[in-house]
C-alpha cells in the first residue's frame, strides 16, 4: 500500500493538503500499533490486519479505521482517493458529527479493555487447547487450519512438552509431521536455510518469502526441542541450518541480530528465490542439473507462477547428496539480485534468538552456538542497557528511548537459558534484578498482568496490556514462563506467589480460545509438573566445567555452596535430584 496507495502525485497532495500524515513502523511502536489494531477491530467488527490506516483527531482520538485500501474502489472494497476526498469533505462539514463518533470509540474500546474476567475453575485450558489443536490439524499437509499456514513455533514447543508429559504419541505425530513438511517444503530456503514468515497454501509450498528474525528463533527452539524428545537427527539438521543462515545473513558484526530480509528483489517478490528448469541445467550441467531437479521438483512448467521454488515435498530426499549443487546455487543467486536488509536491532527479538543460540548449544554441545549467544548478550549489554533500564531499539549507532513489556520479558527469558547453558550466576543475578525492574514498570498492582508499556510515560489514550501469543508470544505469556522458572531455579517464595497471581491472571484471558496461548498453556505444564530439579554442591569450582555437557537439557540446575542442608558425599560433588514430585538421596553420579 505504501507505493501503490500513498505515493501517487495525486493523493499526496490530498494527503499533504488536508492532514497530517503520520507513518508508524510497528515493530519499533507496539504500544501504537496495539491501541489502534484494538480501535480497527473494534470497527470493523474484529478485522484487523496490516497495512492498517487510522484518520483521528489532533487529540489522537480514532473516528475511521481499515485495513488495506486500494488507489480506486475495486471489488467491494473502497478506494483511498475517495476515502481521502469524503473525510476531508465531512472534516469540513460535519466535524462535530466526527468528532462525538471519535468520543464514543475512544471509550467503547477503553471499556472493552478494562472489562475483567474471571477464570472457569471446571475448565481445563490445557486439554481445551489439545482439542482446538487436534481439531485444526491437517493430517496430510501439517500445520493448523487452511491457507495461510503459519509457523507458529511456540505452538509446537507446547505441543511437544505435553506430548512429553503426557507420553502422548498422536500429539507427539501431530507436531513432528508439520516439523517434518516445512522442513521438506518451500518455506524452507533449500539453498541457503531459514525460514520465510509463513506459507501461502496448504501444502507449505509457496511462502510469503520475507524472512523474519523471530519466527527462525523460534523455530531453531521447536526443531531443537523436537531433536533433543525424538533423537532425529533431520530436526537438528534443520535447527543447524537455520542458524547458519542466521549467522551468515542476519548477523551484525557487533554481535546483534538484524530484524528481517526483504521478499522482494527487482521489484518482483519471490525473484530471489526461484529459478527456471533450464537455468538449473546451465548452472549444474545437464545429467547433474536433471538429477537434482528430479530431487528439488524442479519442472519446466514450474510450481509457482511459471518459475521453481525448490522443495522436497514429492520427493521427500531429506538426506540428499547435493551440498556441492546448493552452494553452487547459493553462489549464483547471490550474485543474481540482493535482497534488501532490514538492520533494526530489536531487544525483544535478540532476547528469542539468544534463546534459540542456548539451546541448540545444549543439544549440540558446539561451542560456537553458546559463543554466539554471550556476544549478543554483550551486545544488548552495550548498546540496549543502561543498568535495569533497557531500550527497545538499535539502529544506525543510535538506540530508541524507551523499552516494552516485551524487551523485558524475552530479554529475561534469554538470561535464564544463558544461566542454563552456562551456569554462571551472574546471568541468573541479572535476571531476578530485571524481574524487579520489570515489575515496578509494567505491573497493574490493580487488576494484575503487566502493560505492554509503562503506565505513566505515554501519550496514549489507554494502557494496552497484551495477552494473547501471534506471530510471537505475548509479554504476559512470557511473564508467566519467567516467573515459573525464577521460582523453579531459586524456590524464593516470592516468585512463587507471583507465578501464580499471574496464572490467575492469564487463565482468566485464555477462557476464549485456549489455543491463542500456547506459550502461557506451555508454563502451566511446567508449573504443575515441574522438570527435575538438580541441585549442584561443588567441592571444586573446576569441576562446573566438567559438568556443562553431562547436565539432561530438561532439567532445573541450582548451585549451592556446601552446608547442613546440602552437604557433599564421599568428599565430592554431590548430586540432589528431585522429580515426578519426589527427592533422591544425593549421589555423586549424574543420573538424566
Amino acid at each position: 500500500m505504501a507505493h501503490e496507495s500513498f505515493e501517487p502525485q495525486g493523493i499526496a497532495e490530498i494527503l499533504n493538503q488536508h492532514f497530517i500524515s503520520i507513518k508508524v513502523d510497528r515493530e519499533e511502536r507496539p504500544d501504537i500499533d496495539s491501541v489502534y489494531m484494538s480501535v480497527c477491530q473494534a470497527m470493523t467488527g474484529g478485522n484487523g490486519g496490516w497495512p492498517m490506516s487510522i484518520f483521528m483527531t489532533w487529540e489522537k482520538k480514532p473516528f475511521f479505521a481499515g485495513t488495506y485500501f486500494p488507489v480506486h474502489s475495486r471489488y467491494g472494497m473502497p478506494g483511498f482517493l475517495e476515502l481521502l476526498h469524503e473525510i476531508s469533505q465531512k472534516w469540513n462539514t460535519h466535524r462535530n458529527q466526527l468528532l462525538k463518533s471519535a468520543d464514543f470509540i475512544t471509550t467503547l474500546v477503553k471499556q472493552e479493555e478494562n472489562l475483567s474476567q474471571t477464570a472457569d475453575e471446571k475448565r481445563n485450558l490445557i486439554e481445551d487447547a489439545i482439542k482446538q489443536f487436534s481439531g485444526s490439524f491437517e493430517k496430510v499437509y501439517g500445520g493448523f487450519g487452511s491457507a495461510p499456514k503459519f509457523p507458529a513455533a511456540h505452538n509446537l514447543l507446547f505441543l511437544l512438552l505435553y506430548a512429553k508429559q503426557n507420553k502422548d504419541s498422536n500429539i507427539l505425530q501431530i507436531t513432528e509431521t508439520t516439523l517434518l513438511q516445512m522442513r521438506k517444503g518451500g518455506i524452507f530456503d533449500q539453498i541457503g536455510y531459514g525460514f520465510s514468515r509463513y506459507s501461502t497454501d496448504r501444502y507449505f509450498l509457496v511462502p510469503h518469502f520475507e524472512k523474519m528474525l523471530y519466527d527462525n528463533a523460534l523455530l531453531i527452539m521447536a526443531y531443537t526441542a523436537a531433536y533433543n524428545m525424538t533423537n532425529h537427527s533431520i530436526y537438528l539438521d534443520t535447527a543447524e541450518k537455520t542458524a547458519e543462515y542466521i549467522l551468515s545473513e542476519m548477523t551484525s558484526p557487533e554481535g546483534g541480530f538484524y530484524s528481517a530480509q526483504d521478499a522482494d528483489s527487482e521489484g518482483t517478490e519471490g525473484k530471489f528465490y526461484t529459478f527456471d528448469y533450464d537455468e538449473i541445467l546451465n548452472i549444474l550441467g545437464k545429467e547433474q542439473g536433471r538429477k537434482f531437479a528430479e530431487c528439488f521438483d524442479i519442472t519446466p512448467d514450474g510450481n509457482f507462477e511459471g518459475k521453481n521454488i525448490l522443495n522436497l515435498l514429492k520427493s521427500n530426499h531429506l538426506h540428499h547428496s547435493f551440498d556441492r549443487e546448493l552452494k553452487l546455487l547459493y553462489d549464483y543467486r547471490k550474485k543474481r539480485a540482493v535482497l534488501h536488509l532490514d538492520n533494526k536491532i530489536l531487544l525483544s527479538w535478540n532476547a528469542l534468538m539468544i534463546i534459540a543460540f542456548s539451546m541448540l548449544f545444549r543439544v549440540s554441545h558446539q561451542k560456537s552456538y553458546l559463543e554466539t549467544a554471550k556476544k549478543a548478550q554483550k551486545f544488548i549489554e552495550m548498546h540496549l542497557c543502561d543498568k535495569n533500564q533497557l531500550c527497545h531499539c538499535w539502529c544506525n549507532g543510535q538506540h530508541s528511548e524507551k523499552a516494552f513489556l516485551d524487551d523485558y520479558a524475552f530479554y529475561l527469558a534469554a538470561l535464564l537459558e544463558l544461566y542454563h547453558a552456562t551456569l554462571n550466576s551472574d546471568y541468573l543475578d541479572t535476571a531476578e534484578k530485571l524481574c524487579t525492574e520489570t515489575i515496578r514498570k509494567f505491573a497493574d498492582h490493580q487488576n494484575n498482568g503487566f502493560y505492554l508499556c509503562e503506565p505513566d510515560h505515554h501519550a496514549l489514550f489507554f494502557d494496552p496490556k497484551e495477552t494473547t501469543d501471534g506471530a510471537i508470544p505475548s509479554g504476559n505469556s512470557v511473564m508467566a514462563y519467567d516467573l515459573v522458572r525464577l521460582y523453579q531455579i531459586t524456590e524464593q517464595e516470592k516468585y512463587r506467589e507471583l507465578a501464580e497471581k499471574q496464572i490467575t491472571f492469564m487463565s482468566a484471558q485464555a477462557q476464549h480460545d485456549p489455543a491463542g496461548y500456547s506459550l502461557f498453556l506451555l508454563s502451566v505444564l511446567l508449573y504443575e509438573n515441574p522438570p527435575q530439579h538438580i541441585t549442584i554442591v561443588l567441592k571444586h569450582d573446576d569441576d562446573l566445567f566438567a559438568l556443562k555437557n553431562q547436565l539432561p537439557f530438561f532439567s532445573t540446575i541450582t548451585i549451592v555452596s556446601e552446608s547442613k542442608a546440602y552437604p557433599c558425599i564421599n568428599d565430592k560433588t554431590t548430586f540432589y535430584i528431585c522429580r515426578d514430585h519426589q527427592c533422591f538421596p544425593p549421589t555423586n553420579e549424574l543420573i538424566g
